[in-house]
């Protein structure tokens, strides 16, 4: 058990409101005056979540694009964010500024206020910020509510970020999109909303596809096999086994992840992809296939803080 599960599990106790979804949902969902607000908080760290030579402007995107994501596997429509900043440098922040600019703007987002303090020179930043978004009429989707035979699907594609990141570390050569991905994440809003009324469960992928499965159906109760050949990949990834795992435990994605009945009628996206792969069992459990039978699990599935 990572030291992140072993400290949410002694704040279980505290979160005793059931807005709180017992702390096992990305968000919480709290009834104000008949509306239900979606609240998520996100923080990003110089060195774990972007590189200190990422650009200032990318690391604001990324910043509120990790949050917009959480409000997107509510089916939410934000309606503001809450910043926190240590204050660096004067050019940095300014750049950062421009960058918060640039996708606030973009998605219709205000900024509705947060906190500064004076960090410290030379020590990781830290960054952090509270989206609030409004629930779709028919309720928020938690992660806890997939069923057994239900179909694991997932938005888009998997693996672009993770290689991304390699690029950013001059590790490999790779597309700009690659490195796009990695630095400004697309939150999927649009398909969010129009898919809550039609799924079961649905969380976003942020630490790896695999890792982020095993947790909808763990806090669903259940087991879930799924498929690696079935996983969509983004195009600079190797198409091999090796390849697939690295790309499905690479995190950074911000795909939708979600389970829906056989039956679902699912909507269409266009350019954005819906892809089958996987089922929710009865048996609890986490099972990776292939095209030539079971496949052996990686000792990593994804991030996990702490670990």
């Amino acid at each position: 058990m990572s030291r992140e599960s072993i400290f949410i599990a002694a704040l279980r106790g505290l979160a005793r409101d059931p807005a709180a979804r017992d702390l096992i949902d990305d968000a919480a969902v709290l009834t104000v005056g008949g509306t239900a607000l979606v609240l998520t908080h996100d923080m990003i760290v110089e060195g774990v979540h972007y590189l200190p030579a990422d650009p200032p402007e990318d690391v604001a995107w990324k910043l509120v694009a990790v949050n917009l994501s959480d409000l997107a596997a509510k089916g939410a429509r934000p309606i503001g964010v809450l910043l926190g900043y240590a204050l660096g440098e004067d050019e940095w922040n300014l750049r950062f500024v421009a960058g918060l600019r640039d996708i606030l703007a973009h998605y219709d987002v205000p900024l509705l206020g947060g906190d500064t303090v004076a960090g410290q020179m030379g020590t990781p930043r830290m960054l952090g910020l509270t989206a609030i978004g409004e629930a779709p009429a028919g309720g928020a989707p938690s992660r806890t509510g997939a069923q057994i035979d239900d179909i694991c699907y997932v938005t888009g594609a998997i693996g672009a970020a993770g290689i991304g990141l390699a690029v950013a570390l001059g590790e490999r050569s790779g597309p700009a999109s690659a490195l796009a991905a990695y630095r400004r994440p697309v939150p999927r809003l649009a398909e969010g909303r129009v898919l809550a009324p039609h799924i079961n469960a649905m969380m976003d992928v942020s630490d790896g596809l695999l890792i982020d499965a095993m947790r909808m159906a763990q806090a669903s109760g259940i087991g879930l096999t799924i498929d690696l050949d079935a996983v969509p990949l983004a195009p600079a990834c190797p198409d091999d086994q090796a390849g697939r795992i690295a790309a499905a435990s690479a995190g950074d994605d911000y795909e939708l992840l979600f389970a829906a009945p056989v039956d679902a009628m699912l909507p269409s996206f266009g350019d954005v992809a819906i892809t089958a792969i996987g089922r929710f069992q009865a048996e609890e459990g986490f099972v990776l296939i292939d095209r030539d039978g079971p496949v052996e699990l990686p000792t990593r599935l994804g991030y996990e803080h702490g670990a």
